[in-house]
């Protein structure tokens, strides 16, 4: 590199090349070779993510997943042990059964889940976490309504493993590939292209009008570049998915100008955490070379909690990041809510709009609506091209797939109610419908599987992949299964919802009932402790909170329970009575 690039590149060290931590072809060989001695750790999707940018940079200046001391700090005030900014815990879970085979001083080898070896991580520490502490101080509360806590107590190993790791080779993405860009790859590009200030759109939904109007003028203000930079990794669960929203953004890119507008793909899996995400996006956008970054109204919020009220003030996460902006070394463009103003035809930021103005605005819940009865969506709110789209992925109600998913005790009549529903469902007519009952599944599926509690939720676990799969292909899944635990039918639910609706039955017979109803005298045998862990007597049922529909059974012959069933998918949209 000569002297006149090195100065330049100080000048501007946004565009200078950022370490990574992988390793030359011949020593990622050498160690491919040696990782077939280690233990080895199957990656889930959050730690794929997770590893892509700590390898690549993005994560930068973090050299592996948090040690212990790196972990607290960064919990109790988002400082790494070194002083340096970091919001948010980058930890390697595991499960307990793993965690017994490592000690610190260990190196395993890090898989994607088709078993290729990714990197070697060199365990320096090995503890298990207060989860409740964490979730209180990175999101805000102990609330299973926030994504992210969910996924801490339900989804996490309960072990945490720390220390640098060392990286061979990248995961293979097959979509979108030349969308993708590393770190360095941006650098670069940012380089060619005589690129200095460039503010970084963060996204994780389709681009409608408003987002142009607001990605335009913060480029202006900004007097940058603009990137638009979607994460394609793991988002909220139910939000569009990222092929959709893709190819919604390649189809409104020839809206922004050619010359001054870029579109790449962020491999990150979100944690929806609100302030504290902010921070972590505008470090994770310094890393890409990005000198300013817009941070809207409610920045990576996940919602409403148990109590139905918003986990974040709007402005919280605005307030933060000016909080750290010049240790972020990235500049915040905030902007507050855009709304469209009838009498002017156009886009403004909701407080400058005049007293008595009429403001249009469509919630992403009424887009839902609008897309599920194939209801118009006027051009003020979203280009044509993004509509078309959307309409692609989400045909009207009736026509998708959905599951519906029974749960009560043993003897509630689950059984009995699904195979009416299945027959009144073929009768209509319209879309393949499949019986996934508790039994059979065990039966054909689950065969090896006992009745502890581990295995009870892997077989819940597979009933509700296979659901997911008719769903996803436009047919109806029927599942009755007991599934007494909260957690796991949440797990379906999440698995189900990304491709169609998930209806929820709890078939609320009282255990006096049931055990009445018993025919083969399981009750009985659990009460005289001759069946281990059963349902109701030995082991707990967690009834349903909220479930889409509760059915009453008793005094009520089945024809009228699965009729209540119908009415409410009638009342759904899912289908069509007359």
């Amino acid at each position: 590199m000569s002297r006149s690039t090195e100065w330049k590149m100080s000048q501007q060290p946004n565009l200078a090349p950022i370490p990574e931590l992988y390793v030359n072809a011949d020593s990622a060989q050498k160690l491919k070779a040696d990782a077939g001695d280690m233990l080895s750790w199957d990656l889930t999707p959050r730690q794929l993510c997770d590893v892509e940018l700590l390898m690549n940079g993005g994560f930068y200046p973090l050299k592996g997943f948090l040690t212990e001391a790196d972990y607290d700090g960064v919990v109790e005030n988002m400082r790494l042990a070194s002083g340096s900014l970091w919001p948010m815990p980058v930890t390697l879970d595991v499960s307990q059964d793993f965690a017994d085979k490592i000690e610190p001083g260990t190196d395993i080898a890090l898989r994607d889940q088709e078993g290729v070896i990714l990197a070697i991580l060199s365990v320096t520490d090995k503890w298990v976490p207060n989860k409740k502490r964490e979730a209180e101080k990175v999101f805000g509360a102990d609330d299973l309504a926030h994504p992210a806590v969910n996924y801490l107590h339900n989804v996490a190993g309960p072990v945490y493993l720390g220390g640098p790791i060392t990286g061979i080779q990248p995961p293979t993405h097959y979509d979108f590939r030349a969308r993708r860009d590393t770190p360095n790859e941006l650098r670069a590009f940012f380089r060619k292209m005589g690129w200095r200030r460039i503010v970084a759109f963060q996204t994780r939904n389709p681009l409608h009008r408003a987002h142009q109007e607001l990605t335009f003028r913060a480029a202006r203000e900004a007097q940058a570049n603009l990137l638009i930079h979607p994460v394609v990794g793991m988002t909220k669960p139910g939000d569009v998915d990222h092929f959709t929203r893709v190819r919604c953004y390649e189809a409104v890119l020839d809206k922004y100008p050619a010359a001054t507008t870029h579109l790449s793909l962020l491999n990150l899996a979100m944690r929806m955490g609100g302030p504290r995400e902010a921070v972590w996006h505008g470090i994770i956008r310094r890393n890409h070379g990005l000198t300013h970054m817009i941070v809207g109204r409610d920045h990576a919020g996940p919602g409403k909690n148990s109590q139905g009220q918003d986990f974040y003030d709007p402005y919280a996460a605005q307030d933060l990041f000016r909080q750290h902006q010049d240790e972020i070394g990235v500049e915040m463009v905030d902007f507050k809510q855009m709304v469209y103003v009838q009498e002017r035809a156009q886009y403004e930021p909701r407080d400058e709009v005049e007293e008595g103005a009429t403001i249009l605005d469509i919630s992403g819940t009424e887009l839902r609506r609008r897309l599920r009865e194939g209801l118009e969506i006027p051009e003020w709110f979203s280009f044509p091209e993004v509509v078309t789209q959307l309409r692609r992925t989400s045909p009207p109600r009736d026509q998708q797939g959905f599951t519906v998913f029974f749960t009560g005790l043993s003897g509630s009549g689950k059984s009995t109610i699904a195979n009416a529903l299945m027959v009144k469902l073929m009768e209509m007519g319209g879309r393949p419908v499949t019986l996934l009952d508790g039994d059979v599944v065990r039966k054909h599926l689950s065969s090896e599987l006992g009745f502890s509690k581990e295995h009870r939720d892997i077989n819940i676990k597979r009933i509700g992949y296979v659901a997911s799969e008719i769903t996803k292909n436009g047919g109806i899944a029927i599942c009755a299964p007991i599934a007494p635990y909260t957690a796991t039918r949440r797990a379906v639910r999440e698995m189900i919802e990304q491709y169609g609706a998930f209806v929820e039955v709890h078939v609320a017979t009282s255990i006096e009932e049931c055990e009445r109803r018993d025919r083969k005298g399981l009750y009985k045998l659990a009460r005289e402790g001759k069946i281990k862990e059963f349902t109701g007597i030995s082991d707990p049922y967690e009834e349903p909170a909220t479930p889409e529909l509760r059915v009453q059974t008793e005094g009520v012959d089945v024809d009228y329970a699965a009729q209540q069933v119908l009415l409410k998918l009638e009342q759904m949209g899912l289908i069509g009575l007359s």
